[in-house]
């Protein structure tokens, strides 16, 4: 099997005589997640929505894990759950007869249904609400709900479209972890988000949309990802702290910023606690070490430029 699990080639959707997708062409590897960013209008959710197999579009084809979304639509929907921006629940029926419905939709053996929805139900923590009516849940559980359900017959890609949209901070951060979880799990995910930061949190690649035209897939973690960058917080002449750090391992391109070292490191937190250790016994007065964040903004700008 190939190591691309989606892969998309010139893609055209049109709304009338407004073209959404332009000739859209690439390749998503399995195991990773993809932050599908964009501008309003740039055709995000129409991706997606062919992605699914919910849209036609004019010209081009989807494969997932080789199948042919528009010859093989059954096959791949095995393979692939959508939650789309808005919940989908059903208000008056609890959890577990919603995750039930959802099972009974994908075409699962009546036998495999309730141990289905149990699992769903744990996978994103809701295994103490099963009874629950649906209804009562606040946003950020019925979000959850949502996507259990989308989820219930175990995709091996799994789509998002907005899946923070109106949560509060603490329900974003509790999504983040779930969809870390998930990805753990062996999950591919596409996640469409106005929110980078909360992107960069758990996303491996970026694929920006604009004018219904893709970029290239750009890698944010892993071997071929650009070295993350940080900033080294400190008391006294930053140039000594910068003599201190030439030649420690992992660490380049040093420059001295506002009285504060950034440079660019690629080692794991057992790297950090070395380099800490080693600017210590060189007498450097370390007050903080932080990675600069902002890479998957800055390099969502750089794609616009």
């Amino acid at each position: 099997m190939s190591d691309q699990f989606v892969s998309v080639r010139g893609l055209v959707y049109e709304y009338g005589v407004n073209r959404a997708l332009d000739e859209v062409s690439f390749d998503l590897p399995a195991g990773s997640v993809t932050a599908l960013v964009g501008p309003n209008g740039a055709g995000k959710t129409t991706l997606l929505r062919c992605l699914a197999g919910l849209e036609r579009p004019l010209a081009g084809s989807v494969r997932i894990d080789g199948i042919d979304v528009l010859e093989q639509p059954r096959l791949a929907h095995a393979k692939l759950g959508f939650q789309q921006d808005f919940f989908g629940v059903y208000d008056d029926l609890s959890v577990r007869r919603n995750l039930l419905h959802a099972a009974a939709i994908q075409g699962m053996d009546e036998n495999d249904m309730e141990a289905a929805a149990v699992w769903a139900a744990e996978a994103v923590s809701l295994s103490n609400r099963l009874e629950d009516r649906a209804g009562t849940l606040s946003r950020g559980l019925r979000q959850r709900l949502a996507i259990a359900r989308s989820m219930v017959h175990r995709p091996r890609l799994l789509l998002m479209d907005e899946p923070a949209s109106g949560l509060d901070p603490e329900a974003r951060r509790e999504l983040s972890g779930l969809i870390r979880t998930l990805n753990m799990a062996g999950m591919t995910i596409v996640v469409s988000s106005h929110i980078l930061a909360e992107l960069e949190d758990y996303s491996t690649h970026m694929l920006a949309l604009r004018q219904g035209r893709a970029a290239q897939v750009a890698v944010l973690s892993g071997e071929t990802a650009p070295k993350s960058r940080w900033r080294l917080g400190l008391i006294g002449d930053a140039r000594d702290a910068l003599a201190g750090m030439q030649g420690a391992a992992k660490v380049a391109d040093c420059q001295i910023i506002d009285g504060e070292i950034e440079f660019s490191f690629d080692g794991e937190p057992l790297d950090r606690h070395h380099l800490l250790r080693h600017l210590v016994e060189q007498g450097v007065m370390v007050t903080s070490l932080a990675p600069t964040g902002g890479h998957l903004e800055k390099l969502y700008m750089g794609e616009r430029a």
